[in-house]
């Protein structure tokens, strides 16, 4: 692996998981270059990578595409830099403590819970193509901040029971950082993300509920994240802006970031119950949110933790990317198991 390859983070300013990896870039100082993307669909600059994927962010790093903020994390902790990794790679409970925190806000409900929050004041909430394009996103079902009138109290609820947990526990001894750590960690991302975006967005935490009046270190911790993270990027400068084309080019003419050498692990189970051989024709996609948008690639890899496919690209030739997404909340099936794509 090499510094040597290029990044590039497709994004749009507001998304509150693409702040996670921008977060990161910042504070370990990695340079980047970054492809702006509108808020809803279509999305030709991903689709000139011949890639359906719909979740933003996208990260490439050289000529290899990671889906999914939390691989597009790990990969980043590999990337060579100057400055030190930000996740607990030594001590095996701070790494315990940093993967919780991670499932907590992504798997266990604290990013479904804020989205209910959202002010329906907002105006990209009256917005009819905002609206129909996350009815899409989320497959038909009740639309961030438009479901039931319980939703809300029920989600507020909630929330206020994860900033009670870190004012009580991991914050509750004044320290600056979840990890007490000299400066933000990777577990200050994978803690901070949902709790730092309603703060953002007036109208969202009731005062009589989740203020700094109640949760005073909470509050602090994420002013002081603000100020640290702001200060980091100073020193990376106005991030260049390249266009979908730009952006392109560059990926298909770098060289891969990766190790060349990729292996479909016959002892996985999936591996064994599809019969899955290197170079087979397969649909990947997320089983959540975005699902009914699917792609198609030639496996190169696939373990218990990640698979990697080829695709082609748009472009001219057509020449060929990898994308990467995790195993954890994506599906691999044969081609011939999906009957339109």
């Amino acid at each position: 692996m090499s510094s040597e390859q290029p990044i590039i983070l497709y994004h749009y300013p507001f998304s509150p998981y693409a702040r996670r990896i921008v977060w990161y870039l910042q504070l370990r100082g990695i340079p980047y270059k970054q492809c702006m993307q509108p808020p809803i669909m279509p999305r030709p600059d991903i689709s000139k990578l011949g890639i359906k994927y719909r979740r933003i962010p996208l990260t490439s790093i050289g000529r290899d595409v990671y889906l999914d903020t939390r691989l597009i994390l790990q990969k980043l902790e590999s990337y060579p830099a100057s400055s030190p990794r930000l996740g607990a790679a030594e001590n095996t409970e701070q790494r315990a403590i940093e993967r919780l925190l991670e499932v907590l806000n992504v798997d266990g409900g604290v990013f479904a819970w804020a989205g209910s929050l959202l002010p329906r004041e907002l105006p990209i909430m009256k917005d009819p193509s905002f609206l129909r394009d996350r009815a899409d996103f989320v497959n038909g079902k009740a639309i961030l901040g438009q479901k039931s009138p319980t939703a809300r109290p029920e989600a507020l609820n909630d929330l206020r029971n994860v900033f009670e947990l870190l004012e009580t526990t991991l914050l509750a001894d004044g320290r600056d950082w979840v990890l007490k750590t000299e400066r933000p960690s990777l577990a200050d991302i994978e803690a901070i993300w949902p709790l730092h975006w309603l703060n953002g967005l007036p109208g969202a935490l009731p005062a009589d509920q989740i203020s700094k009046t109640q949760f005073p270190k909470v509050f602090a911790w994420i002013e002081r994240f603000d100020q640290t993270v702001n200060a980091a990027s100073q020193g990376l400068g106005k991030i260049p802006t390249v266009s979908g084309e730009q952006a392109a080019r560059t990926i298909v003419q770098s060289s891969y970031f990766e190790d060349t050498a990729t292996e479909v692990v016959q002892s996985e189970p999936l591996v064994k119950a599809l019969g899955l051989k290197r170079g087979d024709s397969v649909v990947v996609f997320p089983l959540d949110t975005g699902s009914s948008h699917k792609d198609l690639g030639a496996l190169l890899r696939l373990d218990s933790r990640e698979v990697v496919v080829e695709t082609k690209t748009d472009l001219q030739g057509s020449p060929v990317v990898r994308v990467h997404a995790p195993r954890h909340g994506f599906r691999i099936v044969r081609e011939d198991q999906v009957p339109h794509l």
